[in-house]
C-alpha cells in the first residue's frame, strides 16, 4: 500500500467503525527497567548528560524494545500506532543535551512504527494498519510565564516552537507516518505553532496528512492548562481543519466523560479519546484494570460520542483489547453538522448569531 492509499482506507475505515488507538508508551517501557547503559548503548557511552528516561532515545539504542511495545498493540487490536517521539523535539531533548539528535529520532522512530504496522498487514491485509507521527506539547509554554514574579515572562518564543516542530514533523512524514498526532495539548499556542509547523512541512515536502489534535483537561476546573473549556479549545483550532479533535492523558475515563462529551456536542470532524488508566496513586502508578477502564469507556460509544479511542498514561496492550471488544459492536460518532456562524474563543466560547 502506498501512504496515498492508506490514508484513503484510514478516511473509509473511520466511516465505517470505531477506531482504535494504542495505549501508552512509557509506562510499557518502564516494564524493561532499563538502566542508564541500557538508555546510552554503545553509541552513547560516553555522552556527558545523564540519559536515563529520554524513552524516545530507545528508537536508537534498544529499537528492538520499541518494535515490541508496537508489536503488542497491533496484536492488541489497534488501528493506529502512535510513534515514540512524544518528547522528540530539541526543546525537551535539550535537557538531556541531545538536541542535535531530533530529526534523526524522528526518522527512525517513525520507521520502526511502519515497520510494525507494516507487518501487521502483511499477517492479515484485509485490516490496514496506520501511523500515527507524535508530536508532544515540549515541557515549555508559550502562553504562561513559568516565574509567579513575573507574569509576562515567557521562556520560548512562538518561532522557536514552530521551528523545533517543523524539523521532528519533517523527520516523522520522511520516516513514512500516515498521520500526525499534536497530542496533550496543555497550552493552545503551542498546539497553534505545531500545526503551522506541520502546514510548512506539507508545503515543502509536497504532501498532505490527515491530523489529529488531542488536548488534556488538568483537572476537574474543566480546563486546559493555558485556561480553555473544551470548546474554546477547539475552536481555537479549528481553522487547522483537523481530522479528529479530542482529549487525552491527566485524567481517567470516569472524569474525562463530561469534557468528552462537550468537544462531542461541537465539533464537526471526528472525536478522539485516549484516557490514562484512572488517577495515579500514592506511588505515581495506575492501578485501573483493563476491565474496569473498558467499562468505563464504553457508554461513550454507546452513546455516539467516539470515533478513534484508546489509552494514555498506564494502559497497556491488554487494556486496548478490552477497550476493543468492548466498543467494536458500537457504531462511530458522526460529526456535528455546523450552521455557518462566527465562532470565537479565549477562555471561553463565543458563537456570534
Amino acid at each position: 500500500m502506498t501512504r496515498e492509499q492508506r490514508i484513503a482506507a484510514l478516511k473509509a475505515a473511520a466511516a465505517e467503525r470505531i477506531l482504535i488507538i494504542d495505549g501508552a508508551m512509557g509506562t510499557m517501557i518502564q516494564r524493561y527497567k532499563f538502566d542508564e547503559a541500557t538508555f546510552r548503548g554503545k553509541r552513547f557511552a560516553a555522552h556527558p548528560k545523564p540519559v536515563q528516561g529520554n524513552n524516545d532515545l530507545l528508537v536508537l539504542t534498544k529499537p528492538e524494545a520499541i518494535a515490541e511495545i508496537h508489536a503488542g498493540y497491533l496484536a492488541a487490536g489497534a488501528d493506529i500506532i502512535s510513534s515514540n517521539t512524544f518528547n522528540c523535539q530539541r526543546i525537551s531533548l535539550a535537557d538531556y543535551g541531545m538536541e542535535q539528535l531530533a530529526y534523526e529520532m524522528n526518522l527512525a522512530a517513525a520507521k520502526l512504527a511502519r515497520d510494525a504496522a507494516d507487518a501487521a498487514m502483511r499477517k492479515s491485509p484485509e485490516r490496514p494498519r496506520f501511523v500515527a507521527g507524535a508530536l508532544g506539547p515540549t515541557n515549555r509554554t508559550a502562553s504562561i510565564s513559568p516565574d509567579v514574579n513575573n507574569p509576562g515572562f515567557r521562556n520560548i518564543a512562538f518561532d522557536e516552537l514552530v521551528e523545533a516542530y517543523t524539523e521532528q514533523a519533517r523527520g516523522l512524514i520522511e520516516g513514512g507516518v500516515d498521520l500526525l498526532l499534536i497530542e496533550t495539548v496543555f497550552d493552545t499556542l503551542n498546539a497553534k505553532a505545531a500545526g503551522f509547523a506541520v502546514f510548512q512541512v506539507f508545503d515543502e515536502l509536497g504532501v498532505e496528512l490527515p491530523l489529529i489534535v488531542s488536548g488534556t483537561i488538568t483537572d476537574r476546573s474543566g480546563r486546559t492548562l493555558s485556561g480553555q473549556t473544551p470548546e474554546a479549545f477547539f475552536f481555537s483550532i479549528r481553522h487547522l481543519k483537523p481530522f479528529a479533535v479530542g482529549l487525552n492523558c491527566a485524567l481517567g475515563a470516569e472524569l474525562m466523560r463530561p469534557y468528552l462529551a462537550e468537544i462531542a456536542a461541537v465539533a464537526d470532524t471526528l472525536v478522539i479519546a485516549y484516557p490514562n488508566a484512572g488517577l495515579p496513586n500514592a506511588m505515581g502508578e495506575y492501578d485501573e484494570g483493563p476491565h474496569d477502564m473498558a467499562c468505563q469507556i464504553e457508554p461513550w460509544a454507546k452513546d455516539g460520542l467516539l470515533n478513534i479511542v484508546g489509552g494514555c498514561c498506564g494502559s497497556t496492550p491488554e487494556h486496548i483489547a478490552e477497550i476493543k471488544g468492548h466498543v467494536e459492536k458500537y457504531p462511530p460518532r458522526k460529526p456535528v453538522k455546523m450552521q455557518r456562524r462566527m465562532r470565537l474563543s479565549g477562555l471561553e466560547p463565543f458563537v456570534h448569531g
